[in-house]
């Protein structure tokens, strides 16, 4: 059988976008309304009540487009969002449950909204378990900031994305590939790599782009490499501890003062020869002492030798040149 595969096609246009995702639309639900119902329930800090109060009634609206049943509980600090019989796009309870929990965390209602887009995504980084010490944790939480908010307002522009930090977690929302900065970020910050090397980065890579002689090269040879330096010059510990050998057996026990004894030959011999020989070795390091300390003090009676006759010449000699 020929092939077809280069058969022309005259509805393939060059100016067709095969990559372009359409919107999902109530006429591509072709099963109809969804056979069970699904729910979601998130709950709020007790100082987000005000402010979820006066922006529910947009968070409602935006959910009935999509057939999505929304309540606030304000007794039990909860919001819960649930799929009903006019619900038509099955992704629409995910999105609805991720809105819910951008709300939670302190992120705006008008950018929580844009998670009910299609290609917009969100991501709640949990930051406090990837740093043990809470010094250290808030320090480098305070480093994501930045001084007056520029280091996060500069991540936001190079990713296009708008970041929520907060408590124990950072709210992402954006596109996909964005989103996978500001995690790549946002982890390095909290394993103790300043975020201003990662914007560094971000920045070459943004006017990189922009050529399009460059868009299929690699950019490893234009992309700061950032070498880890050590604080201290010195390259050997102060103490360097060599491992020993590894032997199954124990090590000998060292011989008893009984085995010590059994060896001299001293421990049949009864008390009062004990006392004896002890003794007599006291007297004798008391007599070698005397002899030291005797010697040391009659060193300074001994007479200098006297020069003999060949240097006395010599000396003669020598004083007669320097008369000269």
């Amino acid at each position: 059988m020929p092939s077809t595969n280069n058969a022309p096609k005259p509805w393939d246009t060059d100016d067709i976008d095969k990559w372009k995702i359409d919107a999902f639309t109530p006429a591509d639900n072709v099963g109809g309304n969804l056979a069970e119902e699904s729910s979601f329930i998130v709950l709020f800090p007790k100082y987000r009540e005000v402010y979820l109060r006066e922006a529910w009634p947009g968070v409602t609206k935006a959910l009935k487009n999509l057939g999505i049943a929304c309540t606030l509980d304000l007794v039990n600090g909860s919001m819960e969002v649930k799929t009903t019989k006019k619900t038509w796009d099955p992704a629409a309870i995910l999105k609805a449950r991720d809105l819910i929990k951008l709300l939670a965390r302190s992120v705006p209602a008008p950018e929580a909204l844009r998670v009910l887009q299609d290609d917009v995504a969100s991501d709640v980084i949990k930051i406090r378990n990837l740093v043990n010490n809470k010094e250290k944790f808030v320090k480098r939480r305070q480093r994501l900031l930045g001084p007056n908010a520029a280091t996060l307002k500069a991540l936001q522009l190079l990713t296009n994305t708008y970041i929520q930090v907060q408590g124990n977690t950072v709210s992402a929302i954006g596109g996909y590939k964005g989103l996978k900065e500001v995690r790549r970020v946002v982890e390095d910050t909290m394993a103790n790599i300043h975020p201003i090397y990662q914007i560094k980065e971000l920045m070459v890579k943004r006017e990189l782009a922009k050529d399009p002689l460059l868009k299929n090269e690699s950019w490893d040879r234009f992309l700061p490499n950032y070498k880890k330096r050590s604080l201290s010059k010195r390259l050997k510990p102060h103490k360097v501890s060599q491992k020993k050998t590894y032997t199954p057996f124990p090590p000998a026990a060292e011989p008893s003062k009984v085995d010590l004894q059994l060896e001299a030959g001293e421990y049949h011999i009864g008390r009062d020869a004990k006392k004896r020989m002890a003794q007599e070795e006291r007297l004798e390091k008391q007599k070698v002492k005397k002899e030291e300390k005797k010697r040391e003090r009659e060193k300074d009676f001994i007479a200098p030798d006297e020069p003999t006759g060949e240097e006395r010449k010599k000396k003669r000699k020598t004083k007669v040149q320097d008369d000269e």
